[in-house]
């Protein structure tokens, strides 16, 4: 089906637009991290307004969660996966989101965004495209933006192309995945995003202690930060406090400890930059018996709840 082109005017006010077909931001993603997808929609069907949005979720994306949209119902089709993906806390997941529909109304004359979070799986391959089929429903017709460019085909000489991300590498693995150091086991270490200006960050992760003896965290140090702390936060008489560990944080013989938002965490203090979503900090944790040990946190996003922008972690 054909589709209109928008005016130069409203092109030269969307930078999205750099063609008339929807698009996906970011432009490129990394393996093995999380990521905030936006479908753009810069028109409707021959002048007609759209009112479905069906995009289809590739393979290997998985823990798929649409963002609430005004004005619009949203829906999700699930299914199993071809293949099993480990995720947080030692789960494995072997079904998901694979479709997700927004149903509403955009007018021919204006364009919105369609947002939605996941976790891209380290098994796709880096340096390919990874394309989300995308069905246009209108209330005169259906655009069909479903076509995949062959490889090294330039998406823009198709009519009618699937929006798409160019995969990059998965971050290099530290120390701070999985890493032994003594008895201690150290998993999933990250930092939540901070605004521009600000002083502080929080850190989190789980510490495993495999030993028969009880170690402690005492500190650590961080280039991108003049100290760091042990901090936990609890109810007192009914309001929530956040106190330092001034003797720092036992790591019982045997258990596992988990530092997490809303309980014990790190805290960065006299931030020098502010924390970017799919940063690394990289820094050392100080323990009573293991000594110094090298980790370096994911930035997830500002107020995410885990590692996974509020829904999941990747684990190796």
């Amino acid at each position: 089906m054909k589709t209109r082109l928008l005016l130069p005017a409203i092109l030269a006010l969307w930078p999205f637009a750099a063609s008339a077909h929807p698009s996906v931001q970011p432009r490129e993603a990394r393996l093995g991290a999380p990521i905030r997808a936006v479908i753009s929609i810069p028109h409707g069907c021959d002048g007609s307004a759209t009112v479905k949005l069906r995009v289809i979720i590739p393979e290997g994306v998985i823990s798929v969660k649409p963002m609430l949209k005004a004005g619009w119902t949203i829906t999700t089709v699930r299914g199993p996966y071809a293949h099993s993906y480990p995720a947080l806390h030692g789960k494995t997941l072997s079904e998901g989101v694979k479709e997700v529909i927004w149903s509403g109304r955009l007018p021919d004359d204006m364009f919105d965004e369609f947002v939605f979070s996941a976790f891209l799986s380290d098994s796709l391959p880096a340096g390919q495209r990874l394309h989300f089929p995308t069905y246009q429903g209108c209330e005169k017709g259906e655009a069909r933006w479903i076509e995949i460019p062959d490889k090294g085909q330039d998406p823009h000489a198709l009519a009618s192309p699937a929006p798409g991300i160019l995969l990059r590498p998965a971050a290099q693995k530290t120390a701070a995945a999985g890493h032994k150091a003594g008895a201690l086991t150290i998993e999933a270490p990250w930092a939540r995003a901070t605004p521009a200006g600000a002083e502080v960050a929080g850190g989190y992760l789980k510490i495993t202690n495999t030993g028969n003896t009880a170690d402690r965290l005492i500190g650590g140090t961080f280039p991108i930060s003049n100290g760091v702390e042990v901090h936990e936060m609890g109810m007192v008489n009914g309001i929530m406090k956040m106190r330092q560990l001034d003797k720092g944080l036992e790591i019982p013989a045997g258990e596992t400890v988990e530092l997490k938002p809303g309980g014990l965490h790190l805290m960065l203090t006299g931030l020098h930059a502010p924390l970017k979503p799919g940063d690394t900090v990289k820094g050392q944790l100080r323990f009573e018996k293991a000594g110094a040990v090298d980790v370096e946190l994911s930035v997830a996003s500002i107020g995410a709840k885990s590692s996974g922008g509020g829904h999941m972690h990747h684990h190796h």
